[in-house]
Parts: structure tokens; sequence; C-alpha cells
């Protein structure tokens, strides 16, 4: 009977006084707000090229989409009554990616759009920061691709602080594309950035500076990047793009910018390393897939937003035991 008691007492005692957990137990000083303040300034070479190269319109999209962001997540989680985290900062980085997919032309009110529906749809309405099924920005883009097409490829070649020409230009992917090989610009245009496109993805060496910084800095492991960009060079390859034309599709279009900023987001990528390989690996495959044999030029976008997808069976299939754990 006292045995009853007793157990009917420690039933009755609140779960989550006591919490034990297997080891390794793991400290760190890592915040929230300190990653996203990484990557923020990892963020910063790209940023000052896309003012370089596209002026006032790359400064204008910049600052509506970061204030739309932080403005629509303040809003949701004030409706909402949930805790207000805009200081984590990962509002400020969802705003400045968005902008960097996003060409010099396109109108504002547009980028605000993007900017509420990635802040309150996609990350919002699934339990915010940590919980988003997909990479915020990059869902924003696909519904402004889908929804304004015309706009969303309206890329002009940069001219900096000067008038913006009205007529749009090919980008190099869409050389390739048409087969125009003749007319591709020089490759080290491409690297340093001098080339139409979206405001945040045209210069390679700015992307890549920012990645030595995150990967010096612990933020990303470099195995995904690296994955990425190779298994996406094996398969064009293999897909028919001619050697020499290679790396032409590696610096044109988004693939640094989205194999280095978005392909390493924690919340919308699997969990251990495992998986983060095949996660990269995949992005590859159907960016290679995308770019040869689909209508459109670039696939780094949907190629990433699939995979995001598909993280919670990569999550469930490369599981491991808990250290110390018995099997039943």
């Amino acid at each position: 009977m006292e045995k009853n008691t007793n157990t009917e007492q420690k039933n009755m005692m609140p779960r989550d006084e006591f919490f034990v957990s297997l080891a390794p137990h793991i400290r760190t000083d890592d915040t929230v707000s300190k990653i996203m303040l990484d990557v923020i300034i990892a963020m910063v070479p790209a940023l000052l090229g896309s003012v370089y190269f596209f002026g006032l319109n790359a400064i204008k999209l910049l600052a509506v989409c970061v204030i739309f962001c932080l403005g629509s997540e303040y809003a949701f989680q004030k409706l909402t009554k949930r805790e207000v985290r805009i200081n984590d900062l990962s509002a400020v980085v969802t705003g400045i990616l968005l902008a960097f997919n996003l060409p010099a032309t396109m109108p504002l009110w547009m980028a605000a759009f993007g900017s509420i529906f990635a802040m309150v749809i996609i990350k919002g309405c699934f339990g915010g920061i940590g919980s988003n099924f997909m990479n915020p920005a990059l869902g924003a883009r696909l519904v402004l691709m889908g929804s304004w097409g015309k706009e969303m490829t309206n890329y002009v070649a940069p001219t900096g602080f000067g008038p913006v020409d009205a007529l749009s230009g090919p980008t190099p992917l869409s050389l390739i594309k048409a087969g125009n090989f003749a007319d591709l610009p020089e490759l080290k245009d491409m690297i340093i950035g001098n080339i139409p496109g979206v405001i945040g993805e045209t210069s390679a060496i700015l992307i890549l500076i920012g990645a030595i910084y995150l990967i010096y800095r612990k933020v990303i492991r470099p195995d995904v990047p690296v994955i990425y960009i190779l298994t996406t060079a094996v398969f064009l390859a293999i897909l028919g793009i001619p050697v020499n034309i290679l790396p032409y599709e590696l610096f044109g279009g988004g693939l640094f910018l989205g194999a280095v900023f978005m392909a390493t987001d924690y919340s919308s990528t699997p969990i251990n390393r495992k998986g983060k390989i095949i996660f990269a690996l995949g992005c590859g495959i159907i960016t290679a897939i995308i770019r040869t044999k689909g209508s459109m030029a670039e696939g780094v976008s949907y190629a990433i937003c699939l995979m995001n997808v598909v993280t919670p069976l990569i999550d469930r299939l490369t599981k491991t035991e808990a250290y110390g754990e018995a099997t039943k």
C-alpha cells in the first residue's frame, strides 16, 4: 500500500520540474542573435557589391525588404500574442536575402509583398524561427516569380548610380540556355559581378568572402556548399553542358548565393551531417536537371525549396541513436 502511494505521489509530480537527458551534454555561448549577426556580417561584401553595381535601386530594395520583414514579423507576433523576437535579427537576414534575389527594377510594392509573405505565411504561420519548413526568402521568391514573372526576370546590366537601362538584358544562363555561347561575357566579369542578374547573386567572389567568414566563425561547415556546387558541375557535364561552358554555369545565376546562405539554413535543412550531405547532393542534381532539361535557365531556388520539403524524410532516414541509448 505504501509503495502504491509513493508511486501515485511520484506520478503527480510536475514532469518538467526535473529533466535528465542522455549524454553527451554540450554547452555553447552561441545565441540566435549572435549567429544571425555573423550571417549579416558575411553578407556585407555582397551587399556593398549590389549597391556598387545597381546603385540607388539596390539600396531601396534592401531597405524595403528589411523594414517590411521586421514590421510584419513584429505585427504578426503582437496580433497572435506571441513573444516578440525581432531582436534576434533573423528578420533582417531574411530581408537582405530576399532583396538579393530581386532584380534592380523590381517594383517596391512587390518587394514589400514578398517580405510580408515570407515572414507571416512561411515563417510565422508555421511557428516562427526554427519551425519554418522552407527558407522564407526563397519561398517568397518563388511566389513572386509565379505571380509577377515578367518583373522578376527584368534583368538589367549594372549601371551603378547612373540611369538604369530600361531595356532588360539576357543573363549568362539565358544565353547558355539559348545556345548563344558567342555573346557570353568575359569570365572575369562574371566572377566580379559585372553582369545582368538579381542584385545579390552576380558577384561570386564577394559571396565567397562571406563564405570564408562563416566557415571561420564555425557558423557553417564547408561540406554543404562544396558538395552542392561540385554535384551541380558534375551533373551539368553529364547532361551535356560543354566543359568550357561549365565555369559560366557555376559563376552565373544564384548557385553560389544559394549554396552558401540558403542551403546551410539551420531551420529548413537536415539536422545531422549525413542528412546535410544528402541534402546538398539532391540540390545539385535538381539544379542541373532544371537548368538543362527544364524551360528555365535557373534552378537553384526550386532545387533548395524542393529539398526543404524532403528534409523531414531525410532526417527520419538518417536518424542516429543517442549516445548511451539502449536498443530494445
